[in-house]
């Protein structure tokens, strides 16, 4: 008995193979301010993409999961948090953060019925703001409130200094704030290319008018976080992104987190907007 194989420290011993040899998970972390949907809501929709994700980057379905955030506090504690490998966020956000939260621009989202780079579009009631010094004492709601220096530098940068004493509301259910603004109150409503779309519709929309547009930037960036993805995973992940609308999966996935697809970074479109938001820095791509 003693000179046979001893059996269990054999099948612990390949255990421990499969183990080491098992891929470590990847996580997609997914923060959009002031969109519609909650963390529970939207997991669904997230792990039907992960599964998409996951099958056009050749992994097994399990090794991707992903989940959503709808607020900028929840989204920056769980990037924080140790397990997120890659994010995927809106511009206002990447620039904000990318340095607190080393964010490495990886690809683009591309929202469903937009381009790759989106325009923002700054409406007020026709007639009242024909400058940007003519903002003073107004109040500008947008979605991408929660960044102001995203609206200032970026957004509005070629049009005008926006007064130091304009007031940002953070929100994505605008109508209400474009409705203020028809009537005559001190608001502007910035828009992003969606809202910007479906904005001439409006029963009151010759109440208003728009009085500047920004030039085309990037409109959902996808990063990796921290390094904490090697370059092999992360060239598969975005490898992945790329592909995944071409299967009915896929764009089924897609169109349930309202994407059309994923496209390759705009690195110089990038450079120049984080070239804007801090006035004086010299433009780098990452």
């Amino acid at each position: 008995m003693s000179k046979s194989t001893p059996i269990l420290p054999a099948i612990f011993l390949a255990s421990a193979v499969v183990a080491a040899a098992a891929p470590a998970p990847i996580t997609l972390v997914i923060c959009a301010p002031g969109y519609p949907g909650t963390t529970k809501e939207a997991q669904p929709s997230m792990d039907k993409l992960a599964i998409a994700v996951s099958q056009a980057a050749g992994w097994p379905p399990a090794r991707l999961a992903a989940s959503y955030y709808e607020t900028e506090e929840a989204g920056i504690a769980r990037l924080k948090s140790p397990g997120p490998s890659f994010a995927m966020v809106p511009l206002p956000f990447y620039l904000s953060h990318a340095s607190e939260l080393k964010l490495t621009a990886r690809a683009q989202a591309v929202e469903k019925d937009c381009a790759p780079a989106t325009s923002w579009t700054l409406v007020a009631q026709k007639g009242r703001v024909t400058s940007a010094s003519a903002l003073s004492g107004f109040t500008i709601v947008s979605i991408a409130a929660y960044a102001p220096d995203f609206i200032r530098n970026v957004a509005l940068a070629t049009w005008g200094k926006v007064p130091a004493d304009v007031k940002f509301s953070a929100t994505g259910q605008v109508l209400s704030a474009l409705r203020k603004a028809a009537q005559g109150e001190n608001v502007a409503v910035l828009l992003d290319a969606a809202q910007a779309a479906s904005f001439p519709t409006l029963p009151f929309a010759g109440e208003l008018s728009i009085v500047a547009t920004s030039p085309p930037v990037p409109g959902i960036v996808v990063c990796a976080v921290d390094s904490r993805v090697g370059p092999f995973d992360a060239k598969q992940f975005v490898a992945g992104l790329l592909k995944v609308h071409e299967s009915a999966e896929g764009m089924s996935a897609l169109t349930a987190v309202r994407l059309a697809n994923f496209v390759p970074l705009d690195g110089k479109g990038l450079a120049a907007a984080r070239a804007s938001y801090r006035p004086g820095a010299k433009p780098k791509a990452k």
